[in-house]
């Protein structure tokens, strides 16, 4: 009984939803809910997380450099300078390839589970609670999602780090990987898990929920007409600059246990605790500028991608979300 109760609310749509898919006829290619519409916002994620965490590799690398040995990369302009001098331009590149692999993997979890996480508990709540507590669902659904986006990312993230900030060490993901399961097993791969929680968990929290209600709020007070009545365009455009400011907000929480991430993958001997004492308060805010200029970007980047890929696929894209009929009835029945 319970089973069929948690799988009606999972496949469950608010009556909002099911009423813009029924008029909208032959304008989108499946329902919110149904497997396709799945499997296709998981599409999306990969490419919006694969391919963005993959442009900006060189800043990511120089960023990692600032964290794991700040007396030696001493800013963001200063760590270019020293990497290029030591590997040439080829040295900003390092890590590539399980940063491409990794973040793809992790991109399907990111955006697809977040779909169904809050498709289920939107299912769960109602339609009167999901919108008085939309808030409270984007965070559970987000975290829900991350939770499993970071088991797939671990194993490509261990190598990435060790390849772009420990010196001598491999330099490809075909050597890399190898590597670290002989000398560490699989334990290896996943010793940084704990701590890339710590990191991805909050900032996913913050990328979702920040980036759903600065849609809502910009389409309310900025946007000068619905959503409705905007084309595709204005419409990703809103996306994009709701993405940059999530993006904001996502470095600046998640900055502390990223900088113990990189310092755990760069020492394989360490703890969290003692990278954590080593690099001191100050040290875990190092390279914070770097990363909130990456971050904002690919944030917004990765929004953009994102719903241009519902677009191209014909997804369902339901408006900022609106106070149902049944709540305001019941509001104005007890003023």
């Amino acid at each position: 009984m319970v089973f069929e109760r948690q799988k009606e609310a999972f496949f469950a749509q608010s009556a909002s939803q099911k009423k813009l898919v029924a008029a909208s006829g032959s304008q989108y290619s499946c329902e919110v809910g149904s497997p396709k519409f799945y499997t296709l916002c998981a599409f999306g994620g990969l490419l919006s997380c694969g391919l963005t965490h993959t442009a900006v590799v060189p800043l990511d690398l120089v960023k990692c450099r600032i964290q794991v040995d700040p007396d030696k990369y001493k800013s963001l302009g200063n760590g270019f300078k020293v990497s290029i001098k030591e590997g040439g331009m080829k040295a900003l590149t390092l890590g590539w390839a399980p940063t491409l692999v990794g973040y793809s993997m992790q991109g399907i979890g990111k955006f697809g589970f977040y779909e169904a996480f809050k498709n289920l508990y939107g299912g769960i709540l109602g339609e009167e609670n999901a919108y008085l507590y939309r808030t409270s669902m984007y965070l559970a659904a987000s975290a829900s999602a991350e939770f499993f986006a970071d088991i797939f990312l671990c194993p490509m993230e261990s190598v990435k780090v060790r390849i772009q900030t420990t010196p001598g060490w491999e330099t490809t993901l075909r050597a890399g990987a190898p590597r670290i399961l002989k000398e560490e097993g699989i334990n290896g791969f996943y010793k940084g898990l704990s701590p890339l929680w710590a990191r991805q968990i909050p900032y996913t929290m913050m990328k979702f929920a920040c980036f759903e209600r600065t849609v809502e709020l910009l389409y309310k007070y900025v946007v000068p007409k619905p959503r409705s009545d905007c084309n595709k365009s204005e419409q990703l455009m809103v996306t994009f600059v709701a993405g940059y400011i999530a993006g904001v907000f996502c470095a600046i929480v998640s900055h502390p246990a990223d900088s113990i991430v990189s310092k755990l993958n760069a020492n394989p001997g360490g703890g969290v605790m003692s990278a954590a004492k080593e690099l001191g308060f100050a040290g875990m805010w190092k390279g914070l500028g770097p990363r909130i200029i990456m971050i904002g970007t690919l944030t917004a980047l990765q929004w953009f991608i994102y719903d241009s890929v519902k677009v191209a696929f014909r997804l369902p894209r339901p408006p900022p979300p609106e106070m149902p009929e049944s709540l305001k009835r019941k509001l104005a029945a007890a003023q």
